[in-house]
């Protein structure tokens, strides 16, 4: 566990006022102002500005607080790591993915992995591929479920499945019959997309410059189920992951020839960083998962 006096430090430097760290740990200020005087006194530098109207990181306190942070996750991983059952009998998960998995892949997997080990504790978040990095490198969360891309030194990606983007309309769209349609499709069809935020939009918006197609998109939205409901309800078509066309009895799922738009999905973790026995299960059984959709995907 972390000394007193660095603890008292870390809340400081986080919250940049003396009076404001005092606070949020429930101390007086002049035993928190006396606490990092002293280590200030033992370290031989001085750790903080203190003469403007908030308090500031010396260059000295910047170094420090880079190790203290990296201490402070060895610590946490320490007490996980002693907390880790491998039978898992009890114990915890963090896990996230991006908003595309919601629909099709976290139903099968949450089902699977909680009749198999309900003892275990699963948190599981939606959010974007760049908070999730931010996220595993700070050790918030243990597994991540995103798409390839730019590499990052300090994270393992793991191959997951291979995900193939289709034309999804409705069961009554003159298209519905049709088992593949050429790119000059896209330009030709109204469609509803996600917008700029997310990930997918990106990749299609790169796939349709890539083979110079001209979309009309007529809707913008920022949920995927928005985008399957406004499909089912309106003579409007998207791209969207097959898969998701599948789940839904009213969708039709119709295959780009000859180019088809593929990403591979991955599993991010922590490189280097402590990976429990949950962790280990939960990445092997997402396998397993991702392997039977894959298959049902090209049935």
């Amino acid at each position: 566990m972390l000394s007193r006096q660095v603890r008292y430090f870390l809340a400081v430097a986080e919250q940049e006022s003396f009076t404001r760290a005092a606070a949020a740990l429930h101390v007086s200020q002049p035993a928190l102002s006396q606490q990092v005087r002293l280590l200030e006194e033992s370290l031989g530098v001085q750790l903080f500005d203190r003469t403007g109207r908030t308090t500031r990181l010396t260059d000295s306190g910047e170094v420090y607080l880079q190790y203290v942070r990296r201490a402070s996750q060895e610590f946490l991983e320490a007490k996980r790591a002693l907390h880790d059952v491998d039978d898992l009998s009890r114990g915890s998960l963090r896990v996230a993915v991006t908003p595309t998995f919601t629909t099709y892949l976290v139903g099968p997997l949450v089902e699977a992995f909680h009749s198999r080990y309900p003892s275990i504790s699963l948190n599981l978040r939606e959010i974007s591929q760049e908070h999730m990095e931010n996220l595993l490198l700070s050790d918030e969360i243990d597994v991540g479920i995103a798409f390839s891309g730019t590499p990052t030194a300090d994270l393992d990606l793991d191959s997951l499945l291979v995900e193939t983007l289709a034309l999804v309309v409705r069961a009554g769209h003159p298209l519905a019959s049709e088992r593949s349609v050429g790119l000059d499709a896209l330009s030709a069809e109204s469609l509803v997309l996600l917008s700029a935020e997310f990930a997918t939009r990106d990749q299609i918006d790169r796939f349709c410059r890539q083979h110079s197609i001209q979309p009309r998109v007529q809707i913008e939205v920022n949920s995927i189920s928005a985008v399957v409901e406004i499909v089912r309800r309106t003579s409007l078509a998207t791209l969207l992951p097959a898969t998701i066309a599948f789940a839904h009895q009213d969708l039709k799922a119709i295959a780009l020839d000859p180019v088809r738009l593929q990403r591979t999905a991955v599993l991010m973790q922590r490189r280097h960083g402590y990976r429990s026995t949950a962790a280990k299960t939960f990445v092997a059984l997402a396998k397993e998962v991702a392997a039977g959709l894959e298959a049902f995907q090209t049935a």
